[in-house]
């Protein structure tokens, strides 16, 4: 038995079954800390999902921002200053609104028991 509370339990038994059940098991723990106190998340499917978002975000935006200033003559600005400022505005976006959809769905997770 370890003196650290931290540290799960050894096993005594040798059995590799049991070591991978308190692997995941300390996994689980994990996820679950991470996602609900503070800590970063390594779960690769979570940062594929916010880069895909963050990306797409950041691309409809930047046409946007150069199609508006493009049709606005007022403004005296070139097309790209508009992308610029559109890109800036779609990365915020998209970091915010992916962050709130995965907070949403990693808690309707947790609820429902499942700390993958």
């Amino acid at each position: 038995m370890s003196d650290n509370p931290f540290q799960p339990p050894r096993s005594t038994s040798g059995n590799a079954l049991e070591q991978e059940q308190t692997l995941s098991s300390g996994q689980a723990t994990y996820n679950v800390v991470t996602d609900t106190v503070t800590g970063v998340n390594v779960r690769w499917s979570d940062n594929k999902f916010q880069a895909i978002f963050v990306a797409a975000s950041i691309l409809i935006a930047a046409t946007i921002g150069a199609i508006v200033v493009a049709l606005n003559g007022q403004w005296k600005l070139p097309w790209y200053a508009g992308a610029i400022a559109g890109s800036f505005a779609g990365m915020l976006f998209g970091i915010f609104a992916s962050g709130v959809v995965l907070m949403i769905y990693r808690a309707m997770r947790h609820i429902q028991g499942k700390h993958d």
